[in-house]
């Protein structure tokens, strides 16, 4: 569901509850989806899009706070991250290996600005203050409902469990007293995995352009927009973001990935509570300065 794979595992001294639990988290992935997806003309988020540029659309308050929390993290990446980047992103079709024209990417990237979004707390209406704006929660959508389904399974005093939609991982405790190791990809060796991580109890985002892409010319085109050009970022090959909150490793790693090594890290530089592993086009790692292992002392 959400165009990727949702998975859950737990641990539970009662399989019954264990089971029911599960099926919790799949149903509340389904709602999450049903409110958010734009490929569901009976959505909110498409009613927004059809609607949002005539008139301010009321939405109920749980896409309302998650658009809200979208704009804040726009502001805070200068603008790397922008829900508005669907206004191209609509062109694509990787399954059939379409892409928009030249002429297309140039109209379009002019309605990608997050500061077209109106919003009205008062009311809780969007507006859109220009035609051709469209919206899209694809960066941060399932970061939310990773997180949500982890707050299903602690409600239910379960202490063990991961659950992951596509690309971003919550961890719930360790893995029955083991870190989880969370592997990272290697954006170019189809399953293989570059880099394992030992977590405990942390949410893990990566953004990558092997997710979905198709090659022509030589040039991978990707579901990850720069807002500023219209076109497929290509400073890196993939970008992962550790932290206590899945909704913003899942916006951050997009941001981190459109923004490239240098300014990525800065950003995560930043924020205390997070930290980010970047794999460049040449295959380089780079991490950020709380992942770094201290240099060794010189000899005396």
């Amino acid at each position: 569901m959400m165009g990727t794979e949702v998975s859950v595992y737990l641990w539970s001294d009662d399989p019954e509850v264990g089971r029911a639990t599960l099926e919790e988290v799949f149903a509340e992935a389904v709602r999450i989806d049903h409110l958010m997806s734009t490929y569901r003309e009976d959505s909110e988020i498409s009613e927004i899009n059809r609607m949002a540029a005539q008139v301010p659309v009321a939405v109920g308050a749980e896409l309302y706070q998650l658009i809200q929390q979208s704009l804040d993290i726009s502001l805070l990446t200068d603008g790397a991250f922008d829900i508005t980047y669907d206004s191209v992103g609509q062109h694509y079709d990787f399954r059939r290996r379409q892409r928009p024209d030249k002429k297309t990417v140039e109209s379009e990237r002019l309605n990608i600005d997050f500061r077209y979004l109106q919003l009205d707390d008062a009311a809780r209406t969007i507006r859109f203050t220009k035609n051709g704006v469209r919206i899209n929660l694809g960066g941060i959508a399932k970061g939310y409902v990773v997180e949500r389904g982890i707050g299903i399974i602690r409600s239910k005093q379960i202490q063990h469990a991961i659950v992951t939609a596509g690309g971003d991982s919550r961890l719930l405790g360790d893995r029955r007293g083991k870190p989880w190791m969370v592997g990272i990809r290697d954006p170019r060796r189809d399953g293989e995995v570059a880099i394992s991580v030992p977590l405990e109890n942390e949410a893990i985002s990566t953004s990558g352009d092997y997710e979905r892409y198709f090659d022509e010319g030589g040039v991978r085109y990707h579901h990850i927009i720069h807002p500023g050009t219209g076109l497929p970022a290509g400073e890196v090959h993939s970008a992962t973001v550790f932290g206590p909150d899945a909704v913003v490793t899942d916006a951050l790693s997009t941001s981190v990935f459109v923004m490239g090594v240098d300014k990525g890290l800065r950003l995560i530089a930043t924020l205390p509570d997070y930290e980010s592993i970047v794999i460049d086009t040449e295959g380089q790692v780079f991490y950020s300065d709380g992942l770094q292992q201290p240099a060794v002392p010189a000899a005396q």
